[in-house]
C-alpha cells in the first residue's frame, strides 16, 4: 500500500519554483530544494523524481501560473491592442517590483539551461511561442477591427514583441530603472499605433 503524502504539494512546488527562479538551475542544490519545500530528500525524490524532473515541473507550474494566467486574464479584460500593451506594461511593472530582480524563469532557463539541455530548450521554446502566439492573434484581431494599421505585419511584430519582452526581463535583472525599461517597450508599442 502506497504511503499518503504528508505535505502540501502545491505549496512545495511553488517553493521549488521560487528556489529555481532565485538561484537558477545550477545554483540550486537538492538540499536547497528540500529546505525550501519543507520535505526530506527521500520524500522529494519519491514525489518529484530527480532535480531535473522537478525543474521541468517547476517550469510547467510557472508557465501555467504566470504566463498563461496573464494571457487569459488580459485577453478577457481588454480589446486586442490594449491586451498587448497591458501585457508589456505589466512585465515592466512586475520586473521593477521584484526586490530580487529575478527576471523571468522561462527567459532565465532559455539562457542558462536550454543551451545544454535540448529537452528543456524545446519546453522553453514552446512556452515562449505561446507568448508570441498571444501577440500574433491579438495583432490580427486588432487589425481586423481597425485598431492597428492594416499594413501591420502580424508575424514580424509578434516576434519583435517577444524579443522586447525577453529583453526587458534580462535588463531588469541587471537593475535597469523604469525609464530604461519603458524606453525599450515604447517603440514596439508605437508600432501598434502606426506612429513609426
Amino acid at each position: 500500500m502506497a504511503r499518503a503524502k504528508t505535505f502540501d504539494e502545491d505549496r512545495a512546488l511553488d517553493a521549488a519554483v521560487d528556489c529555481f527562479w532565485l538561484r537558477g538551475y545550477e545554483g540550486t542544490s537538492v538540499r536547497d530544494l528540500s529546505e525550501a519545500m519543507g520535505i526530506g530528500g527521500p520524500s522529494l525524490y519519491n514525489a518529484y523524481g530527480d532535480k531535473r524532473e522537478l525543474f521541468e515541473r517547476s517550469l510547467r507550474r510557472y508557465a501555467e501560473r504566470s504566463m498563461r494566467e496573464r494571457i487569459a486574464r488580459l485577453e478577457a479584460a481588454h480589446q486586442p491592442g490594449e491586451a498587448i500593451a497591458a501585457f508589456v506594461t505589466e512585465i515592466v511593472d512586475r520586473s521593477l517590483k521584484d526586490p530580487d530582480r529575478k527576471g523571468c524563469l522561462l527567459v532565465n532557463a532559455a539562457l542558462d539551461v536550454a543551451p545544454h539541455d535540448a529537452e528543456v530548450g524545446r519546453m522553453v521554446s514552446s512556452y515562449l511561442d505561446e507568448i508570441r502566439s498571444f501577440f500574433r492573434r491579438n495583432i490580427d484581431a486588432a487589425r481586423k477591427a481597425g485598431q492597428v494599421p492594416r499594413r501591420t505585419d502580424a508575424e514580424a511584430l509578434s516576434a519583435h514583441l517577444l524579443g522586447v519582452v525577453a529583453g526587458i526581463r534580462v535588463l531588469a535583472r541587471t537593475g535597469a530603472n523604469r525609464k530604461l525599461l519603458e524606453s525599450v517597450a515604447r517603440p514596439a508599442l508605437e508600432l501598434l499605433e502606426g506612429r513609426r
